[in-house]
């Protein structure tokens, strides 16, 4: 049997960033590299096993006992474009010390427990990070390997008893397309499980309501000599409709429950700019105030320099999945109690993002979302624990063994 961290470093040497500007599905077709790959080793390891033309894995290990349940584990191989993912060079800490770890790629650079005292925690496990220069990929290649870990442990240990299980590997979920050609009645399964949480012990069925806005801003742009009274700076005008959002309601304030606005990119010159950002919230009511928000600032713009200033387009990415999982509450007990079995304490909370699990549940598959043990995703800090990542597909068998 592969070893785990084995088939991990395989996998994150394959670059497959996403790329929210294309508009194919998937989106870069360097992740179709990975996807081939997973398929070919399910029908390897006997299973059945396709790939689609929208870049969708699924695959069926029958069950071999009387179950009917049908359970689903998900796992996208996108990384995110906040960071390259080409060349990847991981680090491997075995027997880790409890101190700074140095990512020698860029000099100066260290995961410092200072600064992430959640490292102090894994103590003598063995630690994955990326030498500085890229990000490493368990999001969420770590839950791909977890679940191919868990289909091969089942097919070379008949005696283990488990349900029908359905696999499926996605595309495109960092751009949030992961899921919006998937056949959820062809996938076939009852219920599922996205392998795409955080650091050990994470449970999550509730997450983010979301929305992406950009903003731009017309300018006009007249000779400095000239321009008193005649120039608009796109850029000084767009940061005055940022001005206008509450500072305090930033990513970096805020934590738990509370949401936030989000500037992720902005380009322009004097004569034109626009400005991108996310909207996200827990509660429905309090998201659809953070989208009149938005509007309303670029309403105040308008009626400062002239109609046609700022035009806001806001576009829904995903809701949150608690309504549609909540009916089916026996999913997240079994999840718990498999946590419990292999001696992981559960951690339930809202997820601050999202994962293809929050679609999938809107579109009839209820689907929690479990840790897969990574922290500090989509940078170059980016790390995961070996044993959590053992942890998570020990956590996947448990759950089929009560699914039975």
């Amino acid at each position: 049997m592969e070893k785990l961290l084995d088939r991990f470093l395989r996998y994150v040497a394959v670059d497959t960033q996403s790329d929210e500007n294309s508009e194919s599905q998937p989106s870069t077709a360097k992740q179709l590299n990975l996807l081939k790959m997973l398929r070919d080793e399910l029908k390897a390891m006997g299973l059945e096993a396709e790939l689609d033309e929208w870049g969708y894995v699924m695959a069926t290990l029958p069950a071999n006992c009387d179950a009917k349940a049908k359970v689903g584990f998900i796992a996208h191989v996108d990384t995110a474009p906040d960071a390259s993912g080409a060349d990847i060079k991981p680090q491997i800490i075995e027997n880790y010390d409890g101190g700074d770890i140095a990512l020698k790629g860029v000099e100066g650079l260290a995961l410092r427990v200072a600064e992430f005292p959640e490292m102090a925690a894994y103590k003598g496990q063995t630690i994955i990070t990326t030498d500085g220069t890229t990000l490493l990929g368990a999001d969420d290649k770590a839950g791909v390997a977890e679940i191919m870990n868990a289909v091969q442990y089942m097919v070379e240990h008949p005696e283990f008893k488990h349900p029908e299980v359905k696999i499926g590997f996605t595309p495109d979920e960092e751009i949030g397309r992961g899921v919006v050609k998937f056949d959820v009645k062809k996938f076939g399964a009852d219920f599922g499980y996205t392998m795409d949480g955080g650091a050990i012990g994470e449970l999550e069925f509730e997450n983010f309501n979301a929305a992406a806005a950009t903003i731009h801003i017309q300018g006009s742009n007249i000779h400095p000599g000239y321009a008193k009274g005649k120039m608009k700076n796109a850029i000084h005008i767009g940061m005055e409709f940022n001005s206008l959002l509450p500072v305090e309601q930033r990513p970096e304030y805020t934590e738990g429950y509370e949401g936030f606005y989000h500037l992720i990119s902005f380009k322009g010159s004097v004569e034109e700019a626009t400005f991108s950002y996310i909207i996200r919230d827990h509660d429905m009511s309090l998201y659809e105030k953070r989208k009149q928000v938005m509007q309303q600032c670029a309403d105040f713009i308008n009626q400062k320099y002239g109609e046609g200033t700022a035009t806001c387009e806001i576009r829904h990415q995903y809701y949150n999945m608690r309504k549609q999982v909540e009916p089916h509450f026996h999913i997240v007990e079994k999840a718990v109690k498999a946590m419990e079995m292999n001696g992981i304490k559960p951690k339930i909370q809202p997820i601050r993002g999202g994962t293809d699990g929050a679609n999938l549940s809107f579109m009839g598959l209820p689907c929690p979302n479990i840790f897969a043990g990574g922290h500090n995703f989509h940078g170059k800090l980016e790390f995961v624990p070996l044993e959590s990542m053992e942890a998570a597909s020990k956590v996947i068998l448990g759950i089929l063994s009560l699914s039975i």
